[in-house]
C-alpha cells in the first residue's frame, strides 16, 4: 500500500544535526572494539505546520538495535522505525527530543532542544479526514470506475458520503423512453452501503444533462410533466433507504440577473416545475431530505437573493431540507464574508448547508505551468478557511462537505477552462497535498 499520507511538500526550517554526544563502545569478548556506537540525528521542522517535526535517526553502529523517539521530557516512548518519524505538538512551546538507543552495554541517548510556535494552541491533527470530526460527514464524488485500487484506500480512509460525479443524472439513468440504466448508480450506491458510507444523490432535475428524447418531448406538456413525475417517482424509489438526500433541482438560475433559467422543465412545465419536481420527489420518499443546489451564490447577489426566493416557497410548502453551496473557488476568490453570508441566510431560515463540489484552483490567471511551493500553501490556507467557516455552523445545520474529486489529475476544471490547474487534494501519485493538511488542521483547533 502506499503511504498514503506522504506530504510532498515539507520543508526545511530548522536542522539539528547532533553527532558524537555519546559514545558506547562493545568488546568482542577478546579485549578488542568491535563496533562503536555513534548516536545522532536530523531534526526538521515543517512548514505546513509550525508545531510538526521531522527527525531522522543518522545514528553510526546501531544495525540491529532497537531505539526510541521521546517528543518531550518524561513523555511517552515512540520505538524508532526507518525513516522519519513525525510529531506535533499540541502548543508553542520548548521541548527536549531524545533518542534512545539500547546498546549491550546500556542505553546510549542523545538529546536536543526545538521551540515550535504557531502562534495559536491547536491539537495534533489526525490522520484522516473523516475521523477529524462527527459533526458532518466528509464526502467524495465518485465515479463507478474509480472504486478500486488506490481509489478504494483513500474512499475507505478518508471519506464517509459519496456523490456521485455524473452517473446519477438524467441523461445517464434515463437514456431513451421507458429505459432506465442503473448499471453505475447502483455501483455507486452499492459500494456506499457495503463500506457504511451515507450517499447523496446528484441531481434529479438539471438543464445540462437532459437526454435528447427529453428535450425533443413530441407529447403535451401534461404527458411531459407526467413522464417527469415518473422519473423522479422511479429513481427516489429505487434508492429509498439507501440514499439519504437528493439535489433534486440543480443549477436552475441565470449568472448574474438571477433570472429563472429557460430550461426545457421551465418551458413544458410552467414556472412552478422547481416546486412540482420537490413535491414529486417527497411524495416519494418522504423520509429523504431535499436539497437546492448551485454555483456561484457566495457572491453573485442577484443569484444568491432568486436562490433564497425558490427556497423560501419551498419551505412554505414544506419541500426542502437544505441548501447546497457549490464551492468550485480558487486560492484567491470568494472571500471568507462572501462565503458566510450563504452560511448565514441558510442557517437563519433553519435549513442543513452543504458545502457541496469543493475544489481551490490555484492558476485562476494561468501564469504558472507546474504547481509551485507557494501555490500550494494558499491553497492550504484557502482549503483551511472554507473548512473552518463550515465546522462553525450549528451542529443542527451541518450536513457534509463534499470534495469534488481525488486526484488533480481527475478534475473537471482543466477540460472546462482550457489551462493547467491543480485543484484537489491529492497528487497524481495518490500523495496527500498541503491542502489535506489545511483541511485537519482547520478541524483540529
Amino acid at each position: 500500500m502506499k503511504n498514503l499520507m506522504k506530504h510532498s511538500y515539507s520543508y526545511i526550517l530548522l536542522m539539528a544535526i547532533v553527532t558524537f554526544f555519546a559514545c558506547q563502545t562493545e568488546d568482542d569478548g577478546g579485549g578488542n572494539a568491535a563496533t562503536t556506537i555513534v548516536p545522532s540525528f536530523e531534526l526538521t521542522i515543517s512548514e505546513q505546520n509550525p508545531l510538526t517535526i521531522n527527525v531522522v535517526n543518522t545514528s553510526t553502529g546501531a544495525n540491529g538495535l532497537t531505539s526510541f523517539w521521546q517528543f518531550r521530557q518524561g513523555g511517552p516512548l515512540q520505538q524508532d522505525v526507518s525513516g522519519s518519524a513525525t510529531h506535533t505538538y499540541g502548543a508553542s512551546g520548548e521541548y527536549q527530543v531524545s533518542l534512545i538507543i539500547q546498546g549491550p552495554n546500556g542505553n546510549v541517548e542523545i538529546s536536543d532542544t526545538v521551540i515550535v510556535d504557531d502562534g495559536v494552541v491547536v491539537t495534533p491533527p489526525v490522520a484522516n479526514l473523516k475521523d477529524a470530526t462527527n459533526s458532518f460527514s466528509i464526502g467524495m464524488a465518485v465515479q463507478a470506475s474509480r472504486l478500486t485500487d488506490e481509489h478504494d484506500e483513500i474512499l475507505k480512509s478518508d471519506f464517509n458520503n459519496l456523490t456521485a460525479e455524473f452517473e446519477m443524472k438524467m441523461n445517464i439513468m434515463y437514456p431513451s423512453q421507458g429505459t432506465y440504466d442503473f448499471t453505475a448508480a447502483d455501483a455507486i450506491v452499492n459500494y456506499g452501503v457495503a463500506n457504511d458510507m451515507d450517499i447523496h444523490g446528484h441531481t434529479l432535475i438539471w438543464h445540462n444533462s437532459v437526454p435528447d428524447w427529453v428535450e425533443n418531448f413530441t407529447g403535451t406538456d401534461e404527458e411531459f410533466e407526467t413522464m417527469i413525475e415518473d422519473y423522479i417517482t422511479t429513481v427516489v424509489t429505487r434508492y429509498s433507504g439507501t440514499i439519504r438526500s437528493w439535489d433534486v433541482v440543480n443549477e436552475a438560475i441565470e449568472d448574474n440577473t438571477g433570472a429563472l433559467r429557460n430550461s426545457v422543465f421551465r418551458t413544458r412545465m410552467g414556472d412552478d416545475y422547481i416546486a412540482k419536481c420537490y413535491q414529486f420527489a417527497r411524495n416519494a420518499d418522504p423520509n429523504i431530505l431535499l436539497f437546492y443546489n448551485d454555483y456561484n451564490i457566495t457572491f453573485d447577489t442577484n443569484k444568491q437573493a432568486t436562490m433564497f426566493s425558490i427556497v423560501d416557497d419551498l419551505m412554505a410548502q414544506g419541500l426542502i431540507d437544505g441548501v447546497g453551496a457549490q464551492m468550485h473557488i480558487d486560492i484567491y476568490f470568494p472571500s471568507a464574508s462572501q462565503i458566510q453570508s450563504v452560511v448565514n441566510g441558510t442557517v437563519s431560515r433553519g435549513l442543513k448547508m452543504h458545502f457541496s463540489e469543493l475544489d481551490v484552483r490555484v492558476n485562476p490567471g494561468n501564469d504558472i505551468s507546474q504547481l509551485t511551493e507557494a501555490r500550494a500553501i494558499e491553497q492550504r490556507n484557502k482549503v483551511r478557511e472554507v473548512v473552518e467557516i463550515y465546522d462553525a455552523i450549528p451542529n443542527q445545520n451541518k450536513f457534509a462537505l463534499t470534495v469534488w474529486g481525488l486526484r488533480d489529475s481527475e478534475t473537471w476544471l482543466v477540460d472546462f477552462w482550457g489551462q493547467p490547474d491543480w485543484p484537489l487534494l491529492y497528487n497524481n501519485d495518490f500523495t496527500t497535498k498541503p491542502a489535506h493538511d489545511g483541511f485537519i488542521e482547520a478541524l483540529s483547533n
